[in-house]
């Protein structure tokens, strides 16, 4: 079955990819961009078709695709290329990429959750025998976890990944009771005694396992958005964590270590539907990451070149001039290669990792 999750994850990386590829086609022909050819898949062709201004084209490897847009990598003259186009009609084609992988990952999850009987509701449990003493006061069974170091809980899962991130240090917690807000702060690490008798290390807080919020229409939207949403967070979160010094190399994966991943979720599963499902919410996750990643202000990425977008229009307004074009290609491309030589740093992490 191993190979069955490794073609898998092949294939997930391929499609979200070609859906990127196509939010940017349909901007473009929505802003009436000329688009030379437009691709599912990359590597020698094997079927094709052509109209009046753009092939539409198969390819061998489902890796992928690509959006091919006149005026996309040099100057110009037709009106209808890529580079004539004015300021808003060009952030929206560069945007609708990581637009449609946002809006896979939520319909993702949305077919996931489609079949749920309820939904945990993050509540708690009551607390530890030594909180009360060490805190000065406590939280009580049917709170529910409003927030956690200020981060808000949407979902059940976030109480213990919130938690988890603050290891070791104080920690400020918002409950909400009878509909009324009660703050704790610094709530105390420390050794406190579990619901069984045992002693453990943490917060002294108990997470309820037995409220449920059925599931219906309304429910299963909510909590697909509010997942989507949470997925975005994460990675805020672990950006966040890389540069202040939390998270190193060792905690990245590029695309073998994605691979690997999805292939012991696969295996870690107790049945074919229970691996489907496991695997689909990882792509979704997948999704909202390679969204938000493209949208970062880095040369050769969406949100680089939304970024010089500004530049330009900034320049214009201040100097009634736009910032050279080889300047931008000379950026871009000092960029590209860079991301590149990260990409191929983190890959070599995950061969690492996964043979040594």
């Amino acid at each position: 079955m191993t190979i069955v999750y490794i073609l898998a994850a092949i294939l997930i990386f391929g499609v979200l990819i070609a859906v990127h590829e196509l939010g940017h086609f349909l901007a473009a022909k929505l802003c009436g961009v000329r688009v030379n050819e437009f691709s599912i898949g990359m590597g020698p062709l094997i079927w094709h078709k052509e109209t009046e201004e753009t092939q539409y084209s198969l390819r061998l490897l489902p890796i992928g695709g690509f959006c091919a847009m006149e005026g996309e990598d040099e100057d110009s003259g037709d009106e209808r290329s890529l580079g004539r186009q004015g300021f808003w009609k060009k952030v929206v084609i560069f945007a609708a990429g990581s637009f449609m992988n946002f809006l896979a990952g939520f319909l993702i999850i949305l077919a996931v959750y489609s079949g749920a009987q309820g939904f945990l509701i993050p509540a708690a449990a009551g607390t530890a025998p030594e909180f009360e003493e060490r805190n000065g006061q406590t939280i009580q069974a049917g709170d529910i976890f409003y927030s956690v170091n200020g981060e808000r809980v949407y979902l059940y899962s976030d109480v213990s990944l919130l938690m988890s991130l603050h290891q070791g240090q104080p920690m400020d917690l918002v409950v909400l009771r009878d509909g009324e807000k009660v703050e704790l702060n610094d709530v105390t690490w420390g050794t406190y005694t579990g619901t069984e008798g045992e002693t453990y290390q943490g917060y002294g807080v108990y997470i309820a396992r037995d409220q449920i919020e059925e599931a219906n229409l309304r429910t299963i939207l909510k909590t697909s958005w509010l997942n989507t949403i949470d997925f975005v967070r994460i990675v805020r979160l672990s950006l966040q964590m890389l540069v202040t010094g939390q998270a190193g190399m060792d905690d990245l994966s590029g695309p073998v270590g994605i691979v690997s991943t999805i292939t012991q979720v696969g295996t870690a599963s107790e049945t074919i539907a229970a691996a489907v499902e496991n695997i689909l919410y990882f792509g979704a996750m997948l999704a909202v990451n390679l969204a938000v990643m493209n949208m970062l202000p880095i040369p050769a990425l969406d949100g680089g070149k939304i970024f010089f977008l500004i530049i330009d229009e900034i320049a214009m307004k201040l100097f009634r001039k736009k910032i050279p074009e080889k300047y931008e290609m000379a950026v871009n491309t000092v960029g590209f290669v860079a991301l590149m030589g990260f990409m191929l740093v983190v890959t070599f992490n995950d061969v690492f990792k996964l043979f040594g």
